[in-house]
């Protein structure tokens, strides 16, 4: 039988996190309101997630805070979304016709 992973009380924490803030359109608020909704909802997810360390916790929020405020914005660059829209303009541009 292979060995399989068993995800940790910090695996479950952050992807709970992640579906949190999904549903909750939080991408998508001011700066201001994310921090707030960040701090509240983290609070909830130390009460339900008893056991993280307080190393965890830190994690947590660090994860937490690069998801809604990622190095590469949410929807930026070249995705699976507008790969095709992207190379659609390349190959225009490469047969001198500029992309509109």
């Amino acid at each position: 039988m292979a060995n399989k992973y068993v995800k940790t009380e910090l695996d479950r924490a952050r992807d709970e996190l992640f579906s949190h803030i999904q549903r909750c359109d939080v991408l998508e608020a001011e700066e201001e309101d994310q921090d707030t909704w960040m701090e509240e909802t983290l609070e909830f997810m130390y009460e339900r997630y008893p056991r993280l360390s307080p190393v965890d916790r830190i994690e947590l929020g660090v994860l937490g805070k690069r998801y809604l405020k990622p190095i590469v914005p949410h929807g930026k660059g070249t995705t699976a979304k507008n790969r095709s829209e992207w190379e659609d303009g390349a190959q225009e541009e490469e047969d001198g016709v500029a992309a509109a």
